[in-house]
């Protein structure tokens, strides 16, 4: 049983990582399942105040904004599964060192912040109805200041990391991680 920890900044492409591993490996015939750390958010949501506009902002960006136990537990009870791989995706999972200590193959998506943005933009658009200044404001005020505090420093305990905007990350990781899974 390999367990794969998938994290980047915002719409970098991590779900679409996940989804990408999941579909490539269940096809080989390989049992898996996928947790997302967004499912592990806090019932009554933090705020955060942006330090140069002051605007309070709940706040999604933070360790304090999940449920981190009942995250950690869902993990340890998927690894207890029947599952030949477990994918953990989300913003945070290689910043934490519980989840990297329950991780075999760490895996960071990559994306510039422009490209993220503008993925972001249109998401929370169609998802939530904001509009294009709510999420830029909300982006700039606080959301990159998080993702060079938690996120971008996470990379370096990534075994590898791929671009969020391609097939070849999918191929080359689902083709090793069947390896380790077949020995």
């Amino acid at each position: 049983m390999i367990t794969i920890a998938v994290a980047g900044g915002t719409c970098s492409g991590k779900t679409t990582l996940a989804e990408k591993l999941e579909n490539r490996l269940s096809a080989a015939g390989l049992s898996v399942c996928v947790l997302h750390m967004d499912a592990f958010f806090k019932k009554v949501t933090p705020t955060v105040i942006a330090p140069f506009t002051g605007i309070e902002y709940p706040e999604h960006n933070h360790p304090d904004s999940f449920e981190l136990e009942k995250f950690y537990a869902a993990i340890d009870e998927a690894k207890a599964g029947n599952y030949d791989a477990v994918i953990v995706e989300g913003l945070l999972t290689l910043y934490l060192e519980e989840v990297r200590k329950r991780s075999d193959v760490r895996v960071f998506v990559d994306l510039p912040s422009d490209e993220r943005l503008i993925r972001r933009i249109h998401k929370f658009m169609e998802l939530r109805h904001q509009t294009m200044d709510e999420i830029a404001d909300r982006f700039l005020d606080t959301v990159r200041y998080r993702h060079n505090e938690f996120v971008e420093p996470s990379r370096w305990y990534a075994d590898m990391v791929v671009n969020g905007n391609g097939e070849k990350g999918a191929d080359i990781l689902a083709a090793y991680v069947k390896s380790l899974i077949q020995g």
